[in-house]
């Protein structure tokens, strides 16, 4: 067993005792109830399952959670797909999503989301040139498996929500 002490979606959690096989899958959707991350493959490979791992210097990644214990994240702040919205109101790259119609099943969006919520935030500490952007896109979100194949329309949506605000994304 493992004492837990996480903080996800900017608020602390009480330290909790884990299994050390646990994993952060289970752990959100079954001790923690939220069940916006989706367990797809189980082996690290499709990608609907990953969160956003925020490091203290302010940078941020994504990580699965099918296959890491979630004891590995003792000491982290995480971001999961329910902590996009606000007060009720849907992120800029939510509606973005909706508005493309960015998904079929839904059942990898949550990683997706994160994927791109990441590159926004590099984005806005490193913009790239103009130019750069579709591949940049396509780079952030590559590995991350649909399979309705929504992927020009989850591109489209991340694509529309940089040139909404380029003075912030684009160099």
């Amino acid at each position: 067993m493992t004492r837990l002490a996480i903080t996800i979606n900017g608020r602390a959690l009480p330290p909790t005792e884990v299994r050390d096989d646990l994993s952060m899958n289970d752990f959100l959707r079954e001790v923690l109830g939220m069940t916006g991350t989706k367990f797809g493959c189980g082996a690290a490979q499709c990608l609907s399952c990953a969160i956003i791992v925020d490091n203290p210097d302010g940078s941020s990644y994504t990580s699965p959670t099918c296959v890491v214990p979630a004891a590995s994240f003792d000491g982290k702040a995480i971001r999961t797909v329910e902590g996009h919205a606000k007060n009720g109101e849907l992120s800029a790259l939510q509606k973005a999503f909706i508005a493309h119609f960015a998904f079929q099943c839904g059942y990898c969006t949550a990683g997706f989301l994160n994927e791109a919520q990441v590159l926004l935030e590099r984005l806005a500490k490193t913009p790239v040139a103009r130019a750069q952007l579709e591949q940049s896109i396509a780079d952030a979100l590559d590995g991350h498996i649909c399979r309705c194949t929504g992927y020009i329309k989850y591109h489209e949506a991340v694509r529309d929500v940089i040139l909404a605000d380029p003075k912030r994304y684009l160099a």
